[in-house]
């Protein structure tokens, strides 16, 4: 249930401007969300990484529930990406700075998400509210 609330608010993060289109007084809050959306961004690509190596580590949850260990995997790769994505200019300052050839590649992998940022951000609403609702109906022991 904690993934999907993340994958939530990450989401929320993510599409100003669909929530800005909704309720305009939201610009006061995303406003001081801002300078932190860096750190934000890699504290989410770490957990959705976790998440991902996490499904792989319990792939016997594949043959004991197949739903919950799918939906496990496309969140938290919805949430590596998205905090991949807000926080590229922290990582690119801190661990991609002296690699020249790691930060290009890094521009290019942004450049071919930057556009699909919103529909990432809108997919991962879907899939964190559905992860709240799968963790409520299946329950892995």
């Amino acid at each position: 249930m904690i993934y999907g609330i993340s994958l939530i608010l990450l989401s929320i993060i993510a599409v100003p401007s669909l929530i800005l289109s909704k309720k305009p007084n939201a610009q006061e809050l995303l406003d001081k969300v801002a300078p932190y959306q860096g750190w934000i961004g890699i504290v989410f690509c770490f957990f959705g990484v976790w998440g991902i190596i996490s499904a792989f580590l319990n792939m016997g949850w594949l043959t004991a529930a197949p739903i919950w260990w799918i939906t496990l995997l496309a969140g938290s790769f919805v949430e590596a990406t998205l905090g991949f994505m807000l926080g590229f200019g922290m990582i690119n300052k801190l661990l991609l700075s002296k690699n020249v050839a790691a930060k290009e590649k890094a521009t290019q992998l942004r450049e071919k998400l930057a556009p699909k940022l919103g529909k990432l951000g809108i997919l991962g609403l879907i899939v964190g509210g559905w992860m709240i609702a799968a963790s409520l109906m299946f329950s892995v022991v």
